[in-house]
């Protein structure tokens, strides 16, 4: 229990100041341990932010993914994990908005074991949703011939975008609007 909640408040945190500046001493005032309590369930502070990114995954997975995979696959499943994208990105739970998309700002141009994390789970979320597109161009209900990578880098592009429109230009109709431009962009009108 005490692990769990050591990366949530890391997560948190990341979410809203830096993976890099969740510092053993910083968690361990927030919490309320020592810095030993902290660092003895982790060992270094990047096994720790580590961790931290498998919570926010986990996170994302869980209210993102979870929700909709039994959905049909292809156009069904795509619309509902469009859906469910917008309702994390307007409430992931923490602070800063979705913490693997601050972390993959913060790490995008650096080598080492969080890089390659976090993009091995960009990866994986891309595969996901160029799989339901490619289902749904074989269903013929997306027009046949769509680059389907492109289809789901535009996905990413609008859901990352919420946060910074929502709480830095305080824009109210942000979930409208990226509901619309992720149809538009699948070549859905409504």
């Amino acid at each position: 229990m005490t692990r769990e909640r050591i990366v949530h408040t890391a997560a948190n945190l990341a979410s809203d100041r830096s993976l890099d500046g969740v510092t053993i001493g910083v968690l361990a005032d927030e919490l309320g341990m020592s810095k030993s309590g902290v660092v003895g369930h982790f060992g270094t502070k990047e096994a720790l932010q580590l961790a931290t990114l498998d919570f926010a995954t986990d996170r994302f997975r869980e209210l993102v993914w979870e929700p909709v995979k039994d959905q049909t696959p292809g156009l069904p499943r795509l619309l509902a994990i469009c859906d469910s994208w917008i309702a994390y990105a307007e409430n992931s739970g923490f602070d800063g908005g979705c913490c693997v998309v601050q972390i993959s700002y913060e790490f995008d141009s650096r080598t080492g074991a969080v890089h390659d994390k976090v993009a091995a789970a960009v990866r994986r979320w891309r595969r996901v949703l160029v799989a339901d597109i490619e289902a749904a161009v074989a269903a013929g209900d997306l027009a046949p011939g769509v680059n389907a990578a492109q289809l789901a880098f535009g996905l990413e592009s609008i859901a990352s975008g919420m946060a910074p429109s929502r709480m830095l230009q305080g824009d109210a109709d942000t979930r409208d609007w990226a509901r619309q431009a992720m149809r538009t962009i699948l070549g859905l009108h409504p």
